[in-house]
């Protein structure tokens, strides 16, 4: 009989991604939580989702090896606490929720790495006139102190700005923080995150070449093998793609590098892979950390895939398996990769997305195009969840390429050949 191994969060992209690495024949795959239980629903019961979960490891024979997640929350949030239950590999919960916890994870960055973190404080959103309490001057980003996708962050230049987006912060935080507040709390962190009044903070702007390190950490020993470039739109906030391998200097790399081990060693993770963002600015030749998440980042699973011949998915399950990961190897197809995510940015209904033959024909004469739509016709836009507060995601175009400048070329022709409509509202 197989042995088993639980995914928070199955979907069938990353589902085929994991049938592909080496170890998968040794395994059979589980949803210890379907995507569709903890995306697009009206609220998290968390009591709920850990009890579903618990029960359906329970109730599956054989024996439970790993339990994986590529997903944020509350995926992410909910791996150490199975691990722990059911007494298999995993991730402490405190390294897990201090990354995860914005304002928490700056006070333990700041112990060692002030250099490389901009100014921040904590505010509370739901004070009668809660901009005197921020000791910051703009221009600076408000964000929850638990978020994802850029849900509910806003670039803030002006006094007039904080008050424009503060009434939906108000209506709309609560969605994500009081779910983690209960798993602070239930699993016993600091009372002084657990039960602050505050639940927003309030970063300096910091700018520059932004970057994710792919990395893990096996028995204390902090390891990256990788590094994805973060390309944004030239005139919003959102990213539009994704590039691996990083076109940032070596030296650039191995300091970013070196400043992650210093902080993933503070936090206190261990036994767990890990991306972490940051700024390089060429200006001030400083490199700023971002955040860490304590999870690999699926967005860049088919960008290893491309590039190395496998995805880093083989790097989770490893961990999760209490293995050291293997090293990778160049064995993919291509010297180049990227994600693009294809959106718009303004609000509509949508009319219509590219039909399955012209998604086919373009995937035919362009080998190794993969063409995800996250809309469908009839669709309002503002129904779609977790979007960052600039744009609406409409298609994620992964690409690969002999030659970094071919990776544009080739999005450029896909755009040519599938098309969008939308009825505009007024």
């Amino acid at each position: 009989m197989k042995q088993n191994v639980f995914v928070v969060g199955m979907d069938s992209f990353n589902f085929e991604k994991l049938k592909r690495i080496p170890e998968a024949s040794e395994f059979d795959f589980h949803a210890a939580l379907d995507i569709n239980e903890i995306r697009n629903i009206p609220y998290y019961d968390m009591g709920k989702l850990i009890s579903t979960a618990e029960q359906r490891i329970k109730n599956t024979p054989g024996v439970i090896r790993a339990v994986v997640t590529y997903f944020d929350f509350p995926a992410t949030d909910l791996v150490p606490i199975l691990a722990r239950t059911f007494h298999i590999p995993g991730p402490d919960t405190g390294g897990v929720f201090k990354c995860q916890h914005k304002y928490w994870s700056r006070i333990e960055q700041q112990k060692i790495i002030s250099d490389h973190i901009p100014e921040f404080c904590a505010f509370d959103p739901f004070e009668e006139d809660p901009f005197p309490s921020i000791n910051i001057e703009p221009p600076f980003w408000i964000k929850p102190f638990r978020s994802f996708r850029s849900f509910l962050a806003y670039r803030i230049k002006t006094k007039e700005q904080f008050y424009e987006h503060i009434d939906e912060i108000r209506e709309n935080i609560n969605f994500i923080h009081e779910p983690f507040l209960y798993l602070l709390r239930r699993y016993e962190m600091s009372p002084e995150i657990a039960f602050m009044k505050e639940s927003c903070l309030v970063e300096k702007q910091i700018s520059g070449h932004q970057c994710t390190l792919e990395g893990y950490v096996f028995n204390s020993n902090v390891v990256i093998y990788g590094i994805v470039d973060s390309i944004r739109d030239q005139h919003f906030s959102s990213f539009s793609r994704y590039e691996y391998p990083s076109s940032l200097p070596e030296k650039i790399q191995e300091r970013m590098a070196e400043v992650c081990r210093l902080v993933i060693v503070q936090i206190g993770l261990n036994q767990s892979v890990f991306n972490a963002e940051f700024f390089y600015d060429p200006s001030l030749n400083k490199v700023y950390l971002l955040e860490i998440n304590p999870r690999i980042s699926q967005s860049h699973a088919d960008l290893f895939e491309k590039v190395h011949g496998i995805s880093h998915h083989r790097t989770m399950l490893q961990i999760a398996l209490g293995r050291k990961p293997d090293p990778f190897m160049q064995n993919g197809k291509f010297n180049f990769a990227a994600k693009f995510m294809h959106r718009t940015f303004e609000p509509g209904k949508v009319v219509k997305v590219p039909s399955p033959a012209e998604i086919e024909s373009v995937t035919k004469d362009i080998p190794g195009t993969i063409i995800n739509l996250r809309v469908k016709e009839g669709q309002d836009l503002s129904e779609l969840q977790m979007q960052d507060s600039y744009s609406y995601e409409l298609a994620d175009i992964f690409v690969g390429a002999d030659e970094r400048k071919e990776l544009v070329n080739k999005y450029n022709t896909i755009l040519e050949r599938i098309s969008f409509s939308f009825d505009r509202k007024k």
